[in-house]
């Protein structure tokens, strides 16, 4: 069996984990730079206010109705994220983090547990221990999880917050209420092609043939199909490395000032740096992108891209920063405002594993002075040790107005008690 366990409006949940006052309230979360509305509770959902709404449009709607508006805390959301699936792995070494606020789990060798007392015991030690509400679907197959958890969901008073897939008959029941395009892995476009079908249910698209789908789509709607007919087919994926590590941001404003946008671009690469060094590899490309705001189409537009192949792979942050900065001075042009940057890390390999050149090498200092860099900034989370070119007080300079305090990551924001 497997289940998938999904926490309900995570961030909101997060902000009222320590601000208890929002309990019931409508609460909203906004992008980066504080930017559109990216998480609703249910209360701001039945109010009507929509996912991607820009807030300086909505604005005078949420203080109308009292919404409580939040800029995005990923320390925060990350920490409280981390703290749940560290629970969950307590109840099957089989865990697939699927996203910030969901993951699949499989039950091996469980035949002779009441499933779905295990999915009751899972929802009260997170709530217990960290105060995230969750969601718990049960069923034979990955995808069939994804019903049973939308179904728990949907339905919390009947289901109590969990709900187990386990007949044929409520696997059928299941498929014909839910859409096809609320099926996972189904998008927009697939659905409207499936609908032209007179596909518009689950259960129409289990009645497909195989051989249609297979001419019509791909190994993975098939496989699909199949998990949705109750034979596992998509199976949890094991852990792998990156192909590819991106680092991409928009300014807080926009900018002409070729100076700040090195600076950011330097950031960008030290962060694709950092975390090349995590996953114990060094890339051979480098390629960074640079870019005005499109949507003020009165200004004059550019977008360029550029991209560094290396003799030699590398991971230290000096060598990516410096690359980095010498195509933002080669792209950038005078009199353009530039909102987007970023710096993507490519031709990845193990850092122990990898084809020398003969005329050139990496400085051998780098390493063991990007180890100590690590080690101390690991040591000092936000304290850290930076190249000289980048700002010393914030890693990302984003437009945060309505930020709550870093409750569980910052010894500074930790709530006192009176």
């Amino acid at each position: 069996m497997f289940a998938l366990v999904d926490c309900n409006n995570f961030y909101a949940s997060c902000e009222r984990v320590f601000n208890p006052n929002l309990q019931g309230k409508p609460v909203a979360i906004l992008s980066n730079n504080d930017g559109c509305v990216i998480a609703r509770s249910d209360e701001a959902k039945a109010l009507g206010l929509p996912m991607g709404a820009p807030i300086f449009k909505w604005e005078s709607f949420c203080k109308a109705n009292q919404i409580q508006i939040f800029s995005s805390n990923y320390a925060l959301y990350g920490d409280m994220s981390n703290r749940v699936m560290k629970i969950l792995e307590q109840f099957t070494p089989d865990v697939e983090v699927y996203s910030i606020d969901e993951a699949f789990l499989q039950f091996k060798g469980f035949e002779n547990y009441d499933i779905n007392d295990y999915g009751n015991q899972i929802r009260r030690r997170i709530l217990k221990w960290t105060g995230i509400p969750t969601c718990v679907g049960i069923a034979p197959t990955k995808a069939l999880s994804k019903v049973a958890n939308k179904i728990a969901r949907k339905f919390p008073e009947h289901t109590k917050g969990v709900y187990v897939i386990d007949s044929e008959e409520k696997r059928i029941k299941a498929l014909k209420w839910i859409k096809i395009e609320d099926v996972w892995g189904i998008g927009r476009r697939l659905a409207k092609r499936l609908k032209i079908k007179n596909c518009h249910t689950a259960f129409d698209f289990t009645q497909l043939s195989d051989a249609w789908v297979r001419s019509n789509f791909s190994v993975t709607e098939l496989k699909l199909k199949h998990d949705l007919e109750g034979s596992p087919s998509i199976l949890l994926e094991a852990v792998t490395n990156k192909r590819a590590i991106a680092t991409t941001r928009s300014f807080d404003f926009s900018y002409s000032d070729v100076n700040y946008i090195k600076e950011r671009v330097s950031t960008f690469a030290a962060t694709c740096a950092e975390k090349l060094r995590k996953q114990e590899s060094c890339c051979y490309m480098i390629m960074v992108t640079l870019s005005s705001d499109r949507h003020k189409k009165e200004l004059p537009q550019h977008r360029e891209t550029r991209m560094i192949n290396l003799a030699y792979p590398t991971d230290s942050t000096l060598v990516i920063s410096n690359e980095a900065v010498k195509a933002v001075a080669s792209m950038y042009k005078q009199g353009i405002k530039y909102k987007r940057a970023g710096v993507i890390v490519m031709g990845l390999v193990p850092n122990d594993n990898f084809q020398l050149h003969l005329f050139e090498h990496e400085n051998p200092k780098h390493k063991p002075l990007m180890s100590t860099i690590d080690k101390l900034n690991t040591k000092y989370k936000d304290y850290k040790i930076k190249l000289g070119n980048q700002d010393l007080e914030r890693t990302w300079k984003m437009r945060q107005e309505r930020l709550s305090p870093k409750y569980t990551t910052n010894i500074n924001d930790i709530i006192t008690i009176r």
